[in-house]
């Protein structure tokens, strides 16, 4: 890989070598393929859960941040005793058989389906959604290095971006003539697709390692090795990975309590369901079309420009004039501008710019670490989020108050990512992490990399 190789006029807007083409593109494929799956069945999701009413969703929330607890030894076991693709391949199997069987359960006993099957398909969504992105970005972190990931993640999430506008767009037109349990089997047939891509994306990493194919060939067939345990013991071990878990709890807590926030509004206009989901559909699109705008034209001159520690704090500041905003105004037009600026700024900047994070760590760190901290880290917070949202509302605090507790949290919350971007420029200058990742141990070798507690 050289600068002196010739650039195409998009390569040169992005600062994509021709060598990089292939597999940026793959990986934008596999985000496309993922957000496809994911969002299909997402407006659905937010409705059912509001079938018993606004305080049973926060029990959903606790019963999901349970199933995360008891999933992450399962996953650290597979990550233990199986090569890269094999276990990422496992983790999509196991999910695509999930939807075939609420499909089979929808069309071959439908008078079995309810509140309570609805409640449950909340929950296996949700976990759904934590493993299905978490191994993308895992993935992503481990095939590129810290200077590729802040030319690249942006650019990259263009893709997920893209498959989140197509996802309901495409569950719009099929609904009606093929029936909503028809949409199950496509949300599965795409996240084959994703896995065929997660294969593709990794078997690139041959061409840009150096040494001959054996050498490049490693990281798809090594085991990485350790306890099922070792991702939670090494965040409590490394200040470093201890930090990315609180700012993704932090930013769980602030994303929840926003969540609720709309709920209550959309709750007290009525309706039925329908209404409620074509309402959350809308909010949904409007994000993605802002997100897009910023991830294709911003978000990567933000990251190589300001650095990572800068994109950090920008979310944690739109969470200040948000709520400033929506305490003064109190509308819900105000309310879907805020949500809307929220999700935009988490999605195109702070997400990319947070997965970059993961790059100057071990791979164990990168799969293990990663899975308890995107996990049961954000289901945590979406916990202490949604209780601290009902003690609120029970004080009678109403947006001011919520305001109160949102704003020095988000202060705090700036501060942390300034230090994480920082701590990620030291770590990167002890690993040498711009440099291409170093061969991994042959199967059933131990893993001999750790990353260094700052």
């Amino acid at each position: 890989m050289t600068n002196s190789l010739k650039q195409t006029r998009l390569g040169a807007l992005f600062k994509l070598r021709r060598d990089e083409a292939v597999p940026v593109l793959l990986a934008g494929l596999f985000f496309f393929c993922v957000l496809t799956a994911l969002m299909v069945l997402r407006p659905a999701r937010d409705a059912l859960g509001m079938q018993r009413g606004i305080e049973a969703v926060r029990w959903l929330f606790m019963g999901t941040a349970l199933v995360t607890l008891l999933a992450n030894p399962v996953f650290g076991w597979l990550v233990s005793r199986l090569p890269r693709l094999k276990f990422i391949a496992a983790t999509y199997v196991f999910f695509a058989l999930s939807l075939l069987g609420f499909h089979l359960l929808l069309v071959l006993a439908p008078e079995a389906v309810g509140i309570t099957s609805g409640q449950v398909f909340y929950v296996w969504f949700s976990v759904f959604n934590l493993f299905a992105t978490m191994l993308f970005w895992a993935l992503m972190a481990d095939r590129f290095t810290l200077e590729q990931s802040k030319r690249f993640f942006a650019l990259i999430s263009v893709g997920g971006t893209l498959g989140a506008i197509f996802g309901p767009w495409l569950a719009s037109v099929l609904a009606r003539p093929l029936g909503t349990p028809a949409l199950l089997l496509v949300s599965a047939g795409f996240l084959m697709l994703a896995l065929g891509a997660a294969w593709a994306v990794a078997r690139s990493q041959r061409a840009a390692g150096a040494g001959g194919a054996g050498q490049a060939e490693r990281p798809e067939h090594a085991v990485i090795g350790g306890s099922a345990w070792q991702g939670l013991k090494a965040v409590f071990a490394s200040r470093y990975l201890l930090g990315i878990a609180v700012y993704v709890i932090i930013m769980a807590v602030v994303a929840t309590l926003l969540y609720f926030t709309r709920l209550q509004m959309v709750a007290a206009l009525g309706g039925d369901m329908d209404q409620r989901t074509a309402l959350f559909a809308r909010i949904d699109l409007i994000t993605q079309v802002t997100t897009l705008v910023l991830q294709a034209l911003i978000a990567g001159r933000i990251m190589e420009r300001f650095g990572v520690h800068l994109t950090l704090m920008l979310l944690p500041l739109t969470v200040v004039l948000g709520f400033v905003g929506l305490a003064i105004v109190g509308t819900l037009a105000a309310l879907i501008v805020f949500e809307a600026a929220f999700r935009a700024v988490q999605r195109a900047l702070t997400r990319p710019a947070r997965e970059t994070l993961y790059t100057v760590v071990s791979r164990e760190d990168k799969y293990k670490s990663k899975a308890f901290i995107d996990t049961f880290g954000y289901r945590g917070g979406d916990v202490a989020g949604a209780q601290a949202e009902g003690l609120l509302g029970r004080l009678g605090m109403g947006l001011a108050g919520l305001a109160s507790v949102a704003i020095p949290l988000a202060l705090a919350w700036a501060a942390l990512g300034l230090w994480l971007g920082r701590a990620q420029l030291r770590l990167a200058a002890e690993r040498g992490a711009s440099l291409p990742p170093a061969p991994a141990a042959a199967p059933g070798e131990p893993s001999t990399t750790r990353s260094p507690t700052p």
